[in-house]
């Protein structure tokens, strides 16, 4: 089964999106307008099944773009979980030039494993950094 990864709010359907973070503890009751605003103020960025036709994962990131970034709600459909598709949609938004040498952080409860692949480090509890150090320009 193909999947591929895009990027940018305008091409994701603010509902597809509202359908995944709601299989989540952290967002399974955010309104949709507030998902919709959120959207509008990150970059967007998700993992389309080929035959199915419809959004299978999701992730946002926060960022000024010059020393940190916020990386959330990152999400797979339950159904399409087990694949890798949580690390390709993890690796492909590490690998963006634009965020190379930020620092990065994100919050977890459960899923530190997956963030250590991409060096992120447990600082409190569920909040996970990247520090990228010695970069020029990150705080």
């Amino acid at each position: 089964m193909g999947f591929r990864i895009v990027e940018g709010a305008e091409n994701m359907k603010t509902e597809e999106v509202a359908q995944l973070l709601r299989t989540t503890y952290w967002a399974e009751k955010r309104p949709v307008e507030r998902i919709e605003t959120s959207m509008a103020n990150s970059a967007c960025f998700g993992v389309y099944s080929e035959e199915a036709g419809a959004l299978v994962g999701f992730a946002r990131v926060v960022t000024d773009w010059a020393t940190t970034y916020y990386l959330c709600d990152v999400v797979i459909d339950p159904a399409y979980r087990g694949r890798g598709l949580g690390k390709a949609l993890v690796g492909h938004i590490e690998a963006l030039p634009a965020l190379s040498g930020l620092r990065g952080f994100l919050i977890t409860r459960d899923a530190h494993g997956l963030y250590r692949r991409f060096g992120y480090e447990v600082v409190d509890g569920r909040v996970m950094a990247k520090l990228n150090r010695g970069s020029e320009g990150s705080c």
